[in-house]
């Protein structure tokens, strides 16, 4: 390999962390927000707050890649907020200190597409 194409290849894998950086930023941020206006929806701390962020966009990067589906409620309509309300259901089994009811999950799935759209910046990996 020459010297430009070793310096794009590592500045492609420099760019992909920030961009999975920013997505987990992106995503703390969405979920401290919609945890504060939805009522059933508590996360004790910044750990589990950190936590549940990487589980979600884990869980999100995994339903894309296996079946094309975005689990966001403007993107892929009712199965899209069918899956971010599942997904913030089933986020509670693998974090501590995350609790949430499935009447929290389904409100809370409203109010993360809400934030999520507002939230500036392209989130796709």
């Amino acid at each position: 390999m020459s010297n430009t194409q070793t310096q794009t290849s590592e500045s492609q894998g420099t760019n992909t962390v920030w961009q999975i950086i920013g997505r987990l930023v992106a995503a703390a941020v969405v979920l401290a927000i919609t945890a504060f206006f939805t009522p059933g929806f508590q996360i004790n701390n910044i750990w589990s707050l950190a936590i549940a962020a990487v589980v979600l966009t884990l869980l999100d990067y995994l339903i894309i890649k296996f079946t094309g589906l975005h689990a966001s409620p403007f993107g892929k309509g009712f199965v899209g907020f069918a899956l971010a309300a599942i997904i913030l259901y089933v986020t509670q089994f693998f974090v501590a200190g995350y609790t949430i009811s499935w009447m929290a999950a389904i409100i809370g799935a409203l109010i993360y597409g809400v934030v999520d759209y507002f939230i500036p910046g392209n989130q796709e990996m």
